[in-house]
């Protein structure tokens, strides 16, 4: 069938707007970041707990003035991110639809249509997680590395729309990519919130490290708890993406496993995430050795999804792509 010229221009458009939509909300949360009321908390609560630690006195940690909770012109400038960042996920989300429609197929058989549905779902996660942890204010760091991939998606990584080679016309493109793109969109997320733990925790330990960055963060748990649950959730999607991935290997190349770049990379992302999770339900590895070991596998991710995809070449249609 022939491609839809002006579907295609509709989500380039919608794709644009939705990226742009983001820096404005980047912008939002970082003021809510760096004046609103749960920074100035974290920090209070901080200062406290350091006067506790060096027998100083003071109130307890808990008994912070109540005026400190009040929401004032940071919090409501976060609301507002919060509510672009939602109109933001739907206009990509309509930007994947009409790819999917222009081109009669699933909307991601090249980098591009990928690393579109990628940031999607870790907006969406991201989402999922301000609803359950009091983590608004901190949804810059996530935004910041969506907003870097989807500019360099949108201007290196553009492919007009076309058809996929015959080799991708299976239906396992639908289901294979498909759990790829959940994993790694849902691990972007586990990631930033390894690398704010590592920052908070060395504040936890010494009041004099990154003291003007760490004290505004959650606790270290809730950073460790967000790491823990999302990965959880990941994990058994990518799984299942690998697994499908070696039976259609199977039909298409008559093999299960080859050593392919990607599939090699995959199979260490894999490991170093299944070590994390074993670790902590075996070993009780908790802390800063469990959120390096989730930031080497989201490492691990980016590297498969960049050098591999792009630099090496392997049999998978991403391979020198550039």
């Amino acid at each position: 069938m022939p491609i839809n010229e002006t579907l295609s221009q509709y989500s380039d458009w919608l794709y644009t707007t939705a990226a742009a939509i983001y820096v404005v909300a980047l912008m939002m949360t970082l003021i809510e970041q760096g004046f609103g009321a749960k920074g100035r908390l974290a920090t209070e609560r901080a200062k406290l707990r350091a006067r506790e630690l060096v027998g100083a006195g003071g109130p307890p940690v808990a008994q912070v003035p109540a005026a400190q909770r009040e929401v004032g012109r940071p919090e409501r400038i976060g609301r507002m991110g919060a509510a672009l960042l939602v109109l933001g996920a739907l206009l990509q989300l309509t930007a994947i639809v009409l790819r999917g429609l222009a081109v009669h197929r699933a909307p991601w058989g090249n980098m591009y249509e990928y690393g579109m549905a990628v940031t999607f779902i870790t907006v969406v996660t991201w989402l999922i997680v301000m609803g359950k942890f009091p983590v608004r204010h901190l949804t810059g760091f996530l935004l910041l590395p969506v907003v870097i991939l989807m500019f360099v998606n949108g201007t290196l990584l553009y492919t007009i729309a076309a058809p996929v080679q015959p080799a991708l016309q299976s239906y396992w493109l639908v289901i294979h990519v498909a759990a790829a793109i959940i994993g790694s969109g849902v691990f972007l997320v586990p990631g930033v919130a390894s690398v704010l733990y590592l920052f908070r925790a060395a504040y936890d330990k010494d009041n004099t490290k990154f003291a003007r960055f760490a004290p505004k963060l959650p606790e270290a748990d809730v950073l460790d708890r967000i790491a823990y649950r999302t990965t959880i959730f990941a994990f058994p999607v990518f799984t299942f993406g690998v697994l499908c991935g070696a039976v259609w290997a199977e039909s298409a190349w008559g093999r299960f496993w080859g050593w392919d770049p990607k599939e090699t990379c995959a199979f260490i992302a894999w490991v170093v995430y299944a070590a994390y999770l074993h670790s902590r339900a075996t070993a009780g590895w908790r802390g800063a050795r469990a959120a390096i070991i989730n930031i080497v596998g989201f490492a691990a991710m980016i590297f498969n999804l960049f050098f591999v995809n792009l630099v090496s070449v392997g049999l998978h249609s991403y391979a020198g792509v550039g």
